[in-house]
């Protein structure tokens, strides 16, 4: 069997080759650009920096194939694979292949990845409803730097254990024109669990000269925001633990985009639906619990040439929204996106949505987002046979909630008032409370904001590495400053 699935692809690849040749080839584009031919390899260390997840270091390799070079700077073939891990505890096993001619007419992606994750953040639900205090987390060596000793609980206070795997297979095909049409299939699982603090601290915050014994016992004692939000009832005993999710998806896409890595001009927008299942080994069907559901997503990207390819304004406007059923809190963190180009796409915060925004901020059953950047490529230059610009690209990024989480807040009071948890603290310390004592619901569609400035160094416009740097506009997203984030590729 294996040796006629090798043989069917190799025939693919062959007749892809193929299709993709023109009778006449140019050495240079329309911009002046040496055009690249055949087969282009790239090794590099995955060495990176996120705000969130820390120092990161590993190995990747892209392999690009141009064919005769005459559709460059697109390409016939794309294999990407990457390893690493981060100095937060936050894995990347990955590969993913892209063509547009492998089934010719088609656009193909393929994508498997693992990312174990011992330190995933978690901030309560519905923004600015929850209450973030860094001081909860946050422990100097130097006292008197903290706002409040007493407050300090863990540096796992807002996180918890989250290892994912995902598989996604995407097609698409032409309508009419620059009009699409899009299918997916997939399963994403999440498994869950609380934060080993033992592991992560190696010894107890508190007092490290007790005996081993003493340390685990108050390790134990110590509880994360996702425990308090179990026992408190917010996440039911059915998501607890995580689940797999297979999920069926389909929807239309408009592309004038000029390129799809380093766009200077055009239009990209897609809506679609995505239906997903649910199962957990552990406790029986999600799905008897009504965790199969239906979510609409919605994105536009534009792209403004306003000097020939050198300067670029561009935008995004998106929005992720449940349509039926009732989606699990750890799959509200997972941003939908048709062609999966990056490791993970997470929801409201973070990298790859709202740079200088905490990841994972904003939890809701449905947010929207608004990301611009204006794009100069301020350096143009040649090694070798490779062609390289350098760029700067300042921008803004907003998020909010569309659909917040209807908590029972009576539950929650009763939960609460029996918790024996020696470190707990007033309920208006993790929500913010009216004057009644209850959940203050003005703040929930408040917008989450952040700006900055990006550097980019693209190779043969399709290899870019970019170095951000933002700032949330209110402390409750995140009270630092230097928020740097070193990634491949932009974000959109």
């Amino acid at each position: 069997m294996k040796r006629y699935v090798v043989l069917v692809f190799a025939i693919l690849f062959a007749i892809s080759m193929q299709a993709a040749k023109k009778e006449r080839v140019q050495e240079t584009d329309s911009l002046g650009r040496k055009i690249k031919k055949g087969w282009n390899f790239g090794a590099l260390p995955s060495v990176a920096f996120d705000a969130d997840l820390g120092f990161q270091g590993g190995a990747l390799a892209n392999i690009y194939y141009y064919g005769d070079g005459s559709q460059y700077p697109e390409y016939i073939h794309s294999i990407y694979a990457e390893a690493a891990y981060t100095t937060k505890n936050y894995g990347i096993f990955r590969v993913n292949y892209d063509s547009k001619y492998l089934i010719p007419k088609h656009r193909l992606t393929l994508d498997a990845t693992y990312q174990p994750d011992a330190m995933c953040d978690f901030y309560g639900y519905n923004g600015y409803q929850s209450v973030y205090d860094q001081d909860f987390h946050k422990w100097k060596k130097d006292q008197s730097k903290m706002g409040d000793v007493s407050q300090y609980q863990s540096r796992a206070f807002y996180k918890y254990k989250r290892d994912i795997f995902r598989f996604a297979a995407d097609m698409e095909g032409t309508i009419w024109k620059n009009i699409k049409w899009n299918a997916g299939v997939g399963v994403l699982g999440y498994m869950i669990d609380e934060c080993d603090i033992d592991m992560l601290n190696g010894k107890n915050e508190y007092n490290p000269n007790l005996p081993l014994a003493d340390q685990k016992a108050m390790n134990d004692q110590v509880e994360g925001l996702y425990e308090k939000y179990e026992k408190w009832g917010l996440i039911d005993r059915h998501e607890a633990k995580g689940g797999w999710h297979p999920y069926l998806r389909a929807g239309l896409t408009y592309d004038s985009r000029d390129q799809r890595t380093c766009p200077t001009k055009g239009i990209y927008a897609d809506a679609f639906f995505t239906y997903t299942a649910a199962f957990n080994a552990k406790y029986g069907q999600q799905a008897d619990a009504g965790y199969n559901h239906l979510q609409f997503n919605f994105n536009f990207r534009h792209y403004v040439p306003l000097y020939r390819d050198r300067v670029t304004f561009a935008y995004r406007l998106g929005t992720q929204n449940n349509i039926a059923g009732k989606s699990p809190f750890y799959m509200n963190t997972y941003l939908n996106t048709l062609f999966i180009q990056r490791v993970m796409y997470e929801g409201l915060g973070g990298a790859n949505s709202l740079r200088g925004i905490m990841r994972n901020r904003i939890l809701a059953n449905g947010f929207a987002y608004a990301n611009v950047e204006l794009r100069a490529k301020v350096v143009k230059f040649d090694i070798g046979k490779q062609h390289f610009y350098i760029g700067l690209a300042p921008f803004f990024d907003l998020g909010l909630i569309t659909q917040p989480y209807d908590l029972d807040f009576e539950v929650v009071k009763a939960s609460y008032a029996v918790d024996k948890d020696p470190l707990k603290r007033g309920l208006d310390e993790y929500f913010v409370l009216d004057e009644d004592g209850n959940l203050d619901k003005s703040l929930v569609y408040m917008p989450h904001m952040a700006a900055g400035v990006g550097l980019k160094v693209a190779m043969n416009e399709n290899f870019v590495l970019s170095v951000d740097w933002a700032m949330s506009l209110n402390k409750q997203d995140n009270a630092k400053w230097a928020n740097f984030y070193i990634k491949m590729g932009y974000l959109f």
